[in-house]
């Protein structure tokens, strides 16, 4: 499977209206599903058991950046979820400091966190203005499709 392929399936998928769909294919699974604002996601996995890093022939899989799920209003503020599935990471790279703490005054459209997803650094941005009142996740800990990532007290 090539990327026309994959790029054949989701056109007969967005013309036909078709909400999820799931293929394996030789060892490579891709699995699509439509969100309410219209956009695709598309996530596959390799191969199991995985090979060596360095062995590892590249699996064709596509990755659509989904929206971000909107900002749930919590108990203590408004909810902040994981538009995809990966990698937590609080900052950029390991030696430089947080993009946000607890405590912190952010503004819309402000980087909260990253989010690695099949080798891709998905910035998370703040859809609300107001105050750090929580960070869900650890550092480095895997998130699931709307998992909370942060509590915000809005202004």
């Amino acid at each position: 499977m090539d990327i026309s392929d994959l790029k054949e399936i989701l056109r007969i998928l967005e013309a036909q209206d078709i909400t999820e769909f799931e293929l394996e294919q030789d060892g490579v699974k891709l699995r699509v599903c439509r969100h309410s604002a219209g956009l695709l996601q598309a996530a596959g996995a390799a191969p199991a058991p995985p090979a060596p890093r360095a062995a590892a022939p590249p699996s064709p899989v596509l990755a659509a950046e989904a929206p971000a799920p909107p900002a749930e209003p919590a108990e203590n503020g408004t909810l902040v979820k994981s538009p995809i599935v990966g990698t937590f990471y609080r900052a950029a790279d390991p030696n430089s400091p947080p993009f946000v703490s607890v405590g912190d005054r952010v503004k819309v459209g402000q980087v909260l966190c990253i989010i690695e997803a099949m080798k891709l650094m998905n910035e998370i941005e703040a859809e609300v203005a107001g105050e750090i009142a929580r960070v869900h996740p650890e550092n480095g800990q895997p998130v699931q499709y709307g998992d909370p990532l942060f509590t915000v007290r809005p202004d």
